[in-house]
């Protein structure tokens, strides 16, 4: 007899990659010293968001609706991820929040104070894991969470006609 599988269990283990996912972040940025650009700040919001569904799926009786919502949320994650891995191999150009323009600064003080909250450019990959950018990483992560999540979707609602 085929064992249920524990929806509660998975937002347990989404929960868990979430947090580990963005304290990983935030050490490289201030541990490591490696600062973040804007999409990789971007980046972080769905595993925030992904954090919150996961503790209302977890408790929830609806498990379906919160599981729909995570699959949404790394869907979008995923888009976000390879926009990014996109941008970093040249195939996307670069959106203008990416670029650090101080062109239009006058005063010398706004200038200096620009160079020194300079992001680095979305374009260039400053930290790696095993040769790939952690925007790849997030793609992969992403892809692998959306796919599993739409699977547990499909199986809850066979299940419950």
């Amino acid at each position: 007899m085929k064992k249920k599988f524990d929806i509660k269990k998975y937002f347990l283990l989404i929960f868990l990659i979430s947090i580990i996912s963005l304290l990983s972040a935030v050490y490289i940025e201030f541990v490591l010293n490696e600062k973040p650009c804007k999409l990789c700040m971007y980046q972080r919001v769905p595993y925030i968001i992904s954090i919150f569904i996961c503790f209302l799926g977890f408790a929830s009786q609806k498990k379906i609706i919160w599981l729909s919502f995570l699959t949404l949320t790394f869907i979008f994650s995923s888009i976000l991820a390879g926009y990014h891995v996109g941008i970093e191999n040249n195939i996307f150009s670069e959106f203008s929040g990416c670029t650090n323009s101080n062109m239009n600064l006058i005063n010398k003080s706004d200038i200096i104070q620009s160079l020194n909250k300079k992001l680095p450019s979305c374009k260039e990959v400053n930290f790696e894991i095993l040769g790939l950018s952690l925007a790849t990483i997030n793609l992969f992560i992403s892809i692998f969470i959306s796919l599993y999540t739409i699977k547990l979707v499909i199986n809850e609602k066979n299940r419950s006609s």
